[in-house]
């Protein structure tokens, strides 16, 4: 069932309803926010000196369980949860609104994961945890409760303490911390599995502690000593991607723990049954996409460095395969070993290294679109500087073999050289939120480096010569556009579907909903799992 309307609308129109604005454009601001004076902070930590100096920036964004709630990590190891207003799709509000963090959790080193809860629920603060793994420390689990704005840069007497640590190790005699790699908590909640290199682990979430142990432990390859590493058996490499399949007899097909996708930096996916001994069911290299039969698939060179990310589709028979510094997502039946459906191209990602998550939603047999599903995906800028700041949504998705070029799009940052690291929709469907951010070099001419300096650095500055700031200006780096924003999702059968003329095209600046322009979906307040 399309939760989202009757179908009728192949285009459907977006508004921008909600935003932080720029964070990176402004040193550091704060707003009350309520009545229980939660503060905002743009996350303004500064990083290196003079003219090199960059702030912090959206890398991802993710939806709590009940819907409520926005997490983002930032490149300053922080990660901040935005509450959706209450107003967010009233008719009266004015537009945009402005969001502000109402809860802060300050990271001591870098954390390539972050999972919130799937019991999450905003009116029970006892179930607003998350899980993070930072470089040297346990898997950790916080609290996301109210705080006051965070340090400019963090240190071991400024970083959040933890409620409690799960130790991940290599083996139960190892003293020596693993970081995760990559980390699903799916429901019900009682287990979460993590990803390492070569090694998968399941934890229970209900025994934590310095003494704690995996519950199961499972080699993706037979051993790592034997010359061939694994002797052509198993996937070897970082597992740098999981999975969950959903159950599809739940609402909103959540993800359960039972089959788990695992994709590693060496281009390999596995399927391993967490609902048993964590057997491997499946594994295969998606190195081969662009030749054999895959290439009949693909059509297209589509490149691919090491797989970001894996994604099952609402009814759990086809897999996603998202890599970096490729140009499409990889679409495989999984009721077949192996076998490439299609490949979702047009996704300009190949000139960038960084994350960029899509997510799935459940498509209408009686679209334009013939069924199957919808993949929503952020872009990067390519390497002449532009194609970035777009979200291109690709529909029916299954229904159909070989390339799928977009089915529209939409400016959602107006910086076209910033990279839209995440497009995630509400499980209602009603908004999807994106966030952008990156940096790049200065063009040398001192002028983008002096925009992203601190003013304490200025009197440094100008004490440096200037034929040596002249020989350093290569090396200077600025902050692209970096924002959190919330969509509304409407249907618009006035324009036949040709979202205001634009040819799928739009540009937020011109969004303003029309009479007849109605909200696809319930209200944001009736998802509830």
């Amino acid at each position: 069932m399309d939760q989202r309307g009757d179908g009728t609308s192949p285009r459907p129109k977006v508004e921008l309803v909600a935003s932080t604005g720029d964070i990176a454009a402004t040193t550091t601001r704060h707003t009350s926010s309520g009545s229980d004076g939660a503060y905002y902070s743009a996350a303004a930590a500064v990083s290196g000196n003079g003219k090199d100096s960059i702030r912090s920036y959206f890398e991802s964004a993710q939806w709590t369980a009940d819907g409520t709630t926005i997490l983002t990590y930032s490149s300053s190891h922080l990660i901040q949860g935005y509450i959706v207003p209450e107003d967010l799709l009233s008719p009266d509000k004015p537009a945009p609104l402005p969001l502000a963090p109402q809860a802060v959790i300050q990271l001591p080193e870098r954390s390539d994961v972050l999972a919130a809860a799937p019991y999450f629920s905003l009116a029970e603060p006892y179930t607003n945890q998350v899980l993070a793994s930072a470089r040297d420390h346990p898997i950790q689990l916080f609290y996301l409760s109210s705080s006051p704005s965070p340090p400019p840069s963090p240190s071991p007497s400024t970083t959040t303490a933890a409620a409690a640590v799960y130790p991940f190790t290599k083996t139960s005699r190892s003293e020596t911390f693993l970081s995760a790699s990559s980390l699903i908590w799916p429901g019900p909640g009682s287990h979460f599995v993590a990803g390492s290199r070569s090694l998968l682990a399941k934890f229970d979430a209900s025994r934590p502690g310095a003494g704690s142990e995996p519950v199961l432990r499972v080699k993706t390859i037979p051993s790592e000593r034997h010359l061939l590493k694994g002797g052509g058996v198993g996937m070897r490499g970082t597992v740098s991607a999981l999975g969950a399949q959903p159950d599809s007899s739940s609402p909103y097909a959540s993800p359960h723990l039972g089959l788990v996708a695992a994709g590693t930096w060496t281009r390999w996916v596995g399927l391993y049954d967490f609902g048993g001994a964590g057997e491997c069911v499946a594994a295969w290299s998606v190195a081969g996409a662009e030749t054999g039969e895959g290439k009949k698939a693909v059509g297209t060179e589509i490149g691919g460095s090491g797989i970001t990310q894996t994604v099952w589709s609402p009814c759990g028979r086809y897999l996603l395969v998202a890599e970096r510094r490729a140009r499409g997502v990889l679409v495989y039946d999984v009721r077949v070993t192996g076998r490439l459906l299609a490949c979702l191209t047009g996704r300009d990602a190949a000139d960038s290294s960084q994350r960029i998550a899509c997510d799935v939603f459940p498509g209408s047999p009686s679209s334009s679109s013939g069924g199957g599903f919808e993949v929503w995906s952020g872009t990067a800028a390519g390497a002449g500087g532009g194609g970035g700041g777009m979200v291109k949504v690709w529909e029916g998705v299954g229904a159909r073999e070989g390339a799928h070029e977009p089915s529209w799009a939409w400016r959602a940052h107006d910086d076209p050289s910033t990279t839209v690291g995440a497009a995630c929709l509400h499980p209602s469907g009603s908004v999807v939120a994106t966030c952008a951010g990156s940096w790049t070099f200065s063009d040398g001419d001192g002028v983008d480096g002096e925009a992203s300096s601190p003013s304490s650095s200025a009197a440094a500055e100008a004490a440096a010569p200037e034929a040596e700031a002249d020989d350093l200006s290569w090396m200077w780096r600025r902050n692209r556009e970096s924002s959190l924003k919330i969509w509304s999702i409407t249907s618009d059968g006035s324009d036949g579907g040709n979202n205001g003329g634009n040819d799928g095209y739009d540009d937020h600046d011109d969004d303003h909903a029309p009479e007849g322009m109605v909200i696809r979906g319930g209200p944001i307040g009736d998802v509830v799992l």
